[in-house]
């Protein structure tokens, strides 16, 4: 029995272990408050799945060998580009608007994901230095983009004149809600009780078989190869530059795809400064879930999104009925996300 709570021990490890006990513990604290427990789940199921193809981003990025990928925000902009782009074309049908956005995002990702693979093959050794720099100058060229754009739509530009982009649009009119809605399964009482949004979960699940499906194909065993062990991979006859561009490129598209998927979610699209942080939230979730920065899997994106959105889903409400007004769940997100990744960051020197 003990030798079993040693291995657990090791397999999890003590911040994993910590991070599952305080949302435990949240759960629990929420009955004597007076919270529903259900309606609390829920919104965490919702949160993980709205926020689970972007940090699934994280796994190509790991596997290719470019580590955790700050730079996740190229892809995050492409995104929000496609789906402006396509309220901007007026598609009146959700499902069409939705995908459109979807289709745009990746066509403007491919092309900034092989650049981003071409600059990280330049500075081998630095690219989770390079690609945070990378995610926070993507973000602030935008803010000149967003103002810049001649983009015609009220719902996208500020109204009586105003130059420029909205800071946060509204997706009601467009595809606000639409996996969401797809299948949605409500138990017990609107108010209290617990939704499922199925087809944002289907979405989701969908992603994740097909990441895994490439990892398993040949490419995608060449590009892990490639990541793990890349003098071995070149002997065995495989262009290591390219499958790290490979890896970096599906990254960023991921990335699009899923901000369209959490806008769609949340019912807005938010511009401007709005995504700067949501690379470190990615590189944390999927470091909770076992995520290391040399390997990565589609269970540890899974696991860790959960736990993670999960926390700050129950720790919003929890912490406004014991002090009220105070910002104490915002205080926790940064205590947990910055404090895996420097215990992250600290394994991998003692292993290096």
């Amino acid at each position: 029995m003990r030798e079993k709570l040693s291995e657990i021990y090791e397999n999890l490890g003590l911040p994993r272990i910590i991070i599952i006990g305080f949302f435990i513990v949240l759960l629990i604290a929420a009955v004597p408050l007076g919270l529903s427990v259900p309606n609390l789940l829920g919104d965490a199921i919702r949160r993980w799945a709205m926020y689970g193809v972007l940090v699934l981003a994280m796994v190509p990025a790991v596997e290719c060998g470019i580590n955790l990928n700050f730079g996740i925000s190229l892809g995050i902009v492409a995104g929000l580009l496609g789906s402006t782009t396509a309220i901007e074309m007026g598609i009146p049908n959700p499902w069409t608007s939705l995908f459109a956005a979807m289709a745009i995002g990746v066509l403007v990702a491919i092309p900034l994901g092989i650049g981003y693979g071409i600059l990280l093959n330049r500075v081998k050794g630095s690219e989770m230095t390079v690609s945070t720099y990378v995610g926070f100058s993507v973000v602030a060229f935008m803010n000149l983009v967003w103002l810049s754009l001649p983009f015609k739509s009220g719902t996208l530009i500020w109204p009586l004149g105003g130059r420029g982009m909205r800071n946060t649009i509204s997706l009601a009119s467009s595809f606000g809600g639409v996996l969401n809605n797809f299948l949605g399964v409500q138990i017990g009482d609107p108010t209290q009780g617990l939704y499922v949004p199925t087809g944002l979960i289907l979405f989701f699940m969908a992603a994740c078989v097909v990441v895994w499906l490439f990892l398993r194909s040949k490419t995608g065993l060449a590009m892990s190869a490639a990541g793990s062990n890349p003098m071995f991979a070149r002997a065995s006859g495989i262009n290591v530059d390219m499958m790290r561009i490979l890896g970096t490129t599906i990254s960023t598209a991921l990335g699009a795809i899923g901000i369209i998927t959490y806008s769609q979610s949340y019912g807005f699209l938010q511009l401007y400064n709005a995504p700067l942080m949501m690379g470190f939230h990615c590189v944390a979730a999927v470091l909770i879930g076992g995520a290391t920065v040399r390997s990565a899997k589609i269970s540890h994106a899974i696991i860790g999104t959960f736990l993670f959105q999960g926390i700050l889903a129950v720790a919003l409400p929890v912490a406004n009925k014991l002090l009220p007004g105070t910002n104490l769940a915002d205080v926790m997100r940064i205590i947990i996300s910055n404090g895996i990744i420097l215990y992250a960051l600290s394994k991998t020197k003692e292993g290096s």
